[in-house]
């Protein structure tokens, strides 16, 4: 096993990979991102160029060919694994999505395997816990022992994309799961569930068209999108700092190997509103007002194992929304 102290992240220009990195790198950690084109290493250095010294990067443009992450994890300690297909309308949903997250699953286990670290940390979702099937299920508390029930057949006949993208994420970690208990390897295995993730960006986007899919979600409750407050879609969230936090907590805490870790809170469009519309009244016109206080039934999420197990505090959701849309409304100005 490696003695020193880096870790591989995959994914590294990704909107929480960002995050992720720079608590490793704060936290003193060597760290090498994974990238598909050598076209995103320089957004990234920029990033974190109080760091620079200490990041580096390695190329994988296809993560299901073997060995994709072998060079990359030679002397690590660890991997977080954040790199994973995110395609809404797939023309094919087992070459899109299916075998690309169950595949570049399976080759960073084999590479951990093979570089003998201490840890993988694999970002899965909420969307591998929550059962679509039962819409909001009033009244039903989700935790880690909560499985979203799709089958492989299903989420390839599927012809929703959305359905197909949750199964990729609940396919991709039981398939890492089930490697762990076939392999039986040196090092063990975390997995963070985190639903929707909001707050601020530490890359700035090249446009407001090209916003990742959750601060999009925020952007249309300020920008005039919406007349009326839009119903539940996912009914949790976290903070991305918080998520990113996790990450590094699920990697050192010893107690969390082994496990897997929902991490969020109860989210709705009208809090989300209601936060929003006292903290920028120069916006009022464009946010819906809805109901204030007037909450959505739907099911409930208890987060309190990455409370207690990785001593993580949740952000509230009204500082997440204020922090996100001041963001937003600075690159308004920019872009």
């Amino acid at each position: 096993m490696s003695t020193g102290k880096k870790v591989v992240v995959t994914g590294a220009s990704g909107y929480v990979a960002a995050h992720i990195i720079r608590n490793f790198l704060s936290a003193g950690y060597e760290v090498v991102g994974t990238i598909r084109s050598n076209s995103s290493a320089d957004a990234v250095k920029k990033a974190h160029a109080e760091h620079a010294d200490k990041l580096s990067f390695a190329l994988v443009p296809d993560m299901t060919v073997a060995g994709a992450f072998d060079e990359a994890a030679k002397g690590a300690v660890g991997i977080i694994h954040t790199a994973s297909p995110f395609i809404l309308a797939p023309k094919d949903n087992e070459k899109e999505l299916l075998q690309p997250a169950i595949q570049g699953t399976h080759r960073v286990l084999e590479a951990a395997q093979a570089a003998g670290v201490k840890r993988v940390v694999i970002t899965s979702s909420f969307a591998a816990i929550l059962d679509l099937s039962q819409g909001y299920r009033v009244g039903h508390t989700y935790t880690e022992e909560d499985w979203n029930p799709v089958s492989y057949d299903e989420a390839a006949k599927s012809d929703s994309g959305p359905f197909a993208y949750c199964a990729s994420k609940k396919l991709a970690e039981k398939a890492a799961w089930d490697w762990m208990a076939e392999h039986k390897p040196n090092f063990d295995l975390a997995t963070l569930n985190p639903p929707w993730i909001f707050g601020p960006g530490i890359n700035e986007p090249a446009s407001l068209s090209k916003l990742n899919e959750s601060t999009e979600a925020i952007y249309k409750l300020v920008n005039g999108s919406y007349s009326a407050v839009p119903p539940v879609d996912f009914g949790g969230f976290v903070d991305v700092r918080d998520i990113a936090l996790a990450h590094l907590r699920a990697f050192e805490v010893p107690e969390a190997g082994g496990q897997r870790f929902l991490a969020g809170q109860h989210f709705d469009y009208q809090s989300a509103v209601d936060a929003i519309r006292p903290a920028f009244p120069e916006r009022k016109d464009k946010i819906p007002e809805g109901t204030p206080g007037v909450l959505a039934d739907v099911y409930t999420l208890n987060g309190s194992k990455t409370e207690k197990v990785l001593g993580l505090k949740y952000t509230p959701l009204a500082q997440t929304m204020k922090d996100t849309v001041a963001q937003l409304l600075e690159w308004e100005k920019k872009l």
